[in-house]
C-alpha cells in the first residue's frame, strides 16, 4: 500500500528507525522491530545511517517490516552521495523486494567525500524516480526551514517545487513548539500545498541528543523545554521521563487540533516509543 493512501480515513501514527552500525550484523534490530509492531503504526521508514547511502541494509530492514509484520517499510533514499547509476540499482533493489514507499532526500554531506553532483537537491531525486519508477514518494519539510534557506518564503518555494515533482505526502523535520509547526502548515496551504503532513516529533531522552539534533536542524527550544533540560539533566531517569512527557504533550496537542499525522523518531528505543504510544493510542482515529 502506498503511505498516501493511509490518511484517507485516519491519523496516520508511523515510526523511523534507524539501521545498526556497521560493526553489528543487521540482524540485531530485529528485537526492535518486533517491538514496535507490537504497538500497531501504520507503517515504518528506515533511515540510511551514518554515512549517507543506506546500502543495502535500509532496503532489507525495510523488506523485514513488509514481509514479516505486514506493514508498510519506507526506505530514505538520499541523493547528495549517490550518480545516477547508484540511484538505478536501489530502485531496483526496492522493487526486487516489494518496497514502494521511499522518502527521497538531498541528504547530508559525508565527511571527507566530495557530494556527487547528480541531485543538487531533493526535487531533482523526485522528477528522476518518477521517470524511472512507479513508487511512491515522500518528502521531507521543515517547519522552522531548512538551515540553509535564506528565509521561510523561499523555504516553502522549494517544497513547492518537490510537491509538484511527484511527492505524495510530507515529514515534517523535529520541532518542539507546535506554534512552528501550525505556522508552517498556514504557509504551505497559502501557497497552494495540499498533501498531507505529518509532524514529525522526537521524544529527548538525553542531554547530549538534545545538544546535537539542535546543532544538526537548528530547531527553537521554548523556555518550558529549558526548563525541563535544566532541571533533569543531572538525573538520566527523570530526563527520560519528561521528555516523554513533553512529547506526549506535543502529540496530544497536534492531534485534537487536525494534524494528518505523527512521525515518531524512535532512535530504535522501543520502551520510549511504548511509552508514547500507550498514552495517546486512544485519541488516534
Amino acid at each position: 500500500m502506498r503511505t498516501s493512501q493511509l490518511f484517507q480515513n485516519k491519523t496516520v501514527f508511523s515510526f523511523e528507525v534507524f539501521p545498526p552500525r556497521r560493526e553489528s550484523p543487521v540482524e540485531t534490530i530485529y528485537k526492535t522491530l518486533y517491538e514496535l509492531n507490537g504497538l500497531s503504526p501504520d507503517f515504518i521508514s528506515v533511515t540510511c545511517g551514518a554515512g549517507g547511502n543506506g546500502g543495502s541494509d535500509t532496503v532489507r530492514i525495510a523488506s523485514e517490516i513488509k514481509k514479516k509484520y505486514g506493514k508498510e517499510g519506507v526506505a530514505h533514499l538520499p541523493g547528495m552521495n549517490l550518480s545516477r547509476e547508484e540511484v538505478l540499482k536501489t530502485l531496483q533493489n526496492l522493487l526486487e523486494n516489494g518496497i514502494e514507499n521511499i522518502l527521497a532526500l538531498r541528504g547530508d554531506p559525508v565527511p571527507g567525500a566530495a557530494p556527487r553532483s547528480d541531485f543538487k537537491h531533493a526535487c531533482d531525486l523526485v522528477a528522476f524516480i518518477r521517470e524511472h519508477g512507479d513508487f511512491n514518494l515522500i518528502g521531507a519539510c521543515y517547519p522552522e526551514g531548512h538551515t540553509e534557506s535564506a528565509d521561510l518564503a523561499s523555504d516553502i518555494r522549494y517544497l513547492k517545487d518537490k510537491v509538484d515533482a511527484g511527492v505524495g505526502h510530507l515529514i515534517s523535520q523535529l520541532f518542539f513548539d507546535n506554534r512552528s509547526f501550525y505556522s508552517f502548515l498556514e504557509r504551505a496551504s497559502a501557497a497552494g500545498i495540499g498533501v498531507p503532513v505529518q509532524a514529525g516529533i522526537m521524544p529527548v531522552t538525553n542531554k547530549k541528543q538534545i545538544e546535537r539534533m539542535v546543532t544538526l536542524c537548528g530547531a527553537t527550544l521554548p523556555q518550558k523545554f529549558r526548563k525541563i533540560m535544566e532541571k533533569y539533566q543531572d538525573n538520566p531517569i527523570a530526563l527520560r521521563d519528561a521528555g516523554i512527557a513533553y512529547a506526549i504533550d506535543q502529540i496530544v496537542d497536534l492531534i485534537a487540533q487536525g494534524v494528518d499525522g505523527i512521525h515518531l523518531y524512535t532512535m530504535n528505543n522501543s520502551y520510549v516509543a511504548s511509552k508514547i504510544s500507550a498514552a495517546v493510542s486512544s485519541q488516534l482515529s
